[in-house]
């Protein structure tokens, strides 16, 4: 199994067409590329990093 590695950039930017642009995560899953799971694991990362 082959692990690739994204950029900060790169996972940020797919959490913002999640949560900001209203995409549902499948279709950013698929079109990224990435595995449905990661990108709820960058958003909950994301999301707990924030500074209010």
């Amino acid at each position: 199994m082959s692990r690739s590695n994204f950029s900060e950039d790169f996972k940020r930017d797919a959490v913002r067409q999640i949560t900001e642009r209203g995409y549902p995560v499948a279709e950013v899953s698929q079109r990224r590329g990435v595995n449905q799971h990661s990108l709820y694991e960058w958003k909950k990362k994301f999301a707990s990093s924030k500074v209010t």
